[in-house]
Order: C-alpha cells, then structure tokens, then sequence
C-alpha cells in the first residue's frame, strides 16, 4: 500500500485553513511566515514559492525576504532580530542551504525561540528530547510521524532502521520513534553490515541522499519503508529507494515525489500556525 503524503497533508491543510479562518474571525488576526532566501539557486527557489504559495492557500500570510549571494552574515543576523521583534511575524523560515560565507548555526541560533518553525534550534531539540508538547519538531520527522498515525501503523515494539544521521532529519527522526516506544538502530551509508540491520527490520526509513540506494535484497518481505531522498535521475525525480523492486516486497511504501515532501511543507504550516496560537497566548497573559 502507498502511504500518499499529498493526500494526507492536504487533509492537514484543509484543518488548517479551517482553523486559520476561525481565528481570523474571533481575534482579527491570522499567522504570518516570514521566509528569507539568499542567491538564486532554482531548487530554493521553487521550495521557497512552494512555500508561499501553500501559506496562501490556507489563509497564512507570508513575507518574502529575497537577497544576493553577496550578503553579509551581518545583515542575515540583522534582518532576524528585525524579525524576532516584529509582532506581525509568527514564524521564521531561513531556506537551506546557506552560501559558505554564512554560518547557519549562528544563523538557526538567531531565531526566536518561539519563531523557530522550522524546529532546528537545540532548545527545540532539547524539547523534543524532554518529549515536551510545547515542542515546534522539525518539519520533516514529524511528517513522517504523522504518516504512520493517517494509516495506523503502531510504532511500539517495532524495530526501526534509520539510514541517515542528519540533524534536519535522522537525529530528530529517531527521538521521535524513540518517544513512540519503538527500537530504533541508526545507520548511515558507511554502516558495516548494513544490510543485515535493514534485513531485519520491521520499518526502514531512508534519508541518505543516494539515489536508488536501498535495494530489494536489503529488506524483508512485508516491511514497511519510507523514503526521504529527493534526487534527480536523467530528467526524472527518484528517491534513495528502489521503489520498483522495493514495493513489491514491502507492505506500505513512500513514493517520491507525493510521499514525504509534502508532509514537510504541511507540517511547516502546522508549526506556523502552533507558533502563532503560542506567541498569542503569551501576550494574552
């Protein structure tokens, strides 16, 4: 079975918009995105419109902050704390990659806490690792999370491989099935004996980058296997998954695209929205 992450975050956005226009109509307030994206590269580029334009379809407001490849870290750091005093700003995106010359932790750190919707910040972190629900996750793991919950995969007692130590993805990823009682064995590409951990495991989630890496003799029969990777193979997108094979070993399975990537940005829209409900109760009080 395809676990269709386009038709679960539309399902998500459509709670959201119906959520965001209640709020407009109680308080005369909705949540704004501000979104800040240095150079020109085209794959930033259509995340960044993406972005703006899902905002817009669930009643989010959005504030696009475009700049040169030339920019200073200085005026990166700048341009946030302008941000983070902004009371018309609930939410601050910084698009990755950064060119060489900016140091993105200081420029993650720079965030507001209570802004952070993208989750990267080690308070954030902290959090997650505390399993507290005042927590803003990153974007990617708890798409996923929200996956299995649509299509009532239990997580408890499952042994779970995590291909990919990321702090965007893996790390944050394996708190989360951690959290949800599950087993969890983190590889990366350079695992000896990897295939041996993924052979038998009950759920393999991949995110390494690698195009087609995980293959159908890697796994048993009736896994279940999540693929984060986003690659391009000729002209076509392929994730780190051989899905061909893949799939006909593997009870559920995500395709990519439709799979994983559009959780992310639903999830995004969900932090926007939380952090805006947060920021609002605090000056309630």
């Amino acid at each position: 079975m395809i676990l269709n992450g386009r038709e679960t975050a539309q399902k998500i956005k459509n709670d959201l918009k119906r959520e965001v226009e209640e709020l407009k109509n109680r308080i005369k307030k909705v949540p704004t995105l501000a979104v800040i994206q240095v150079g020109d590269d085209p794959a930033s580029q259509i995340y960044v419109n993406s972005k703006i334009k899902q905002c817009s379809e669930v009643g989010i407001e959005s504030k696009a902050y475009i700049y040169p490849i030339t920019i200073t870290e200085e005026e990166i750091l700048a341009k946030i704390e302008e941000l983070n005093r902004d009371k018309t700003v609930n939410g601050i995106l910084v698009q990755l990659p950064l060119p060489k010359h900016i140091d993105e932790m200081k420029v993650i750190d720079k965030i507001a806490l209570e802004k952070d919707v993208d989750g990267f910040k080690p308070e954030n972190i902290g959090l997650l690792f505390l399993n507290r629900e005042e927590v803003l996750l990153p974007c990617t793991p708890a798409g996923i999370m929200r996956l299995f919950k649509e299509y009532s995969i239990e997580l408890e007692g499952k042994d779970i491989v995590v291909i990919g130590r990321s702090n965007i993805v893996g790390k944050p990823l394996s708190l989360l099935l951690i959290n949800s009682g599950a087993t969890v064995t983190v590889c990366n590409s350079k695992t000896k004996n990897l295939k041996e951990k993924t052979k038998s495991a009950d759920i393999v989630i991949v995110a390494v980058g690698k195009a087609n890496f995980l293959t159908e003799d890697m796994v048993k029969d009736g896994v279940i296997v999540v693929d984060v990777g986003i690659n391009r193979d000729g002209k076509k997108i392929c994730g780190d998954v051989d899905f061909e094979t893949v799939s006909k070993k593997s009870s559920y399975i995500t395709p990519v695209p439709g799979g994983v990537g559009p959780m992310t940005i639903a999830l995004l829209l969900e932090n926007t929205v939380k952090s805006f409900k947060n920021i609002e109760r605090i000056k309630g009080e």
